[in-house]
């Protein structure tokens, strides 16, 4: 379907999903150039191929790529 077929409304919604899209590859992006190695599970290198893989890339490491840190969540 081409974008002059779409009605106002799916292009909304084709609008709002590639929003969310970028925004969830970009924080991938930037959590796994920023975190140490150590701190990723698996190869850095396959999690930079694997969160370009769309949609569920992204989704994917920021699920299971990332080791959690024992002092992120301090006790109370």
């Amino acid at each position: 379907m081409r974008w002059n077929e779409m009605s106002n409304r799916q292009r909304s919604w084709l609008a709002v999903l590639a929003s969310v899209e970028l925004a969830a590859t970009t924080a991938a992006a930037v959590d796994l150039w920023r975190r140490p190695k150590g701190d990723v599970r698996g190869r850095k290198g396959l999690w930079w191929l694997g969160i370009f893989v769309q949609p569920f890339g992204p989704v994917a490491y920021l699920l299971w790529g990332r080791r959690r840190r024992p002092d992120a969540f301090p006790q109370v």
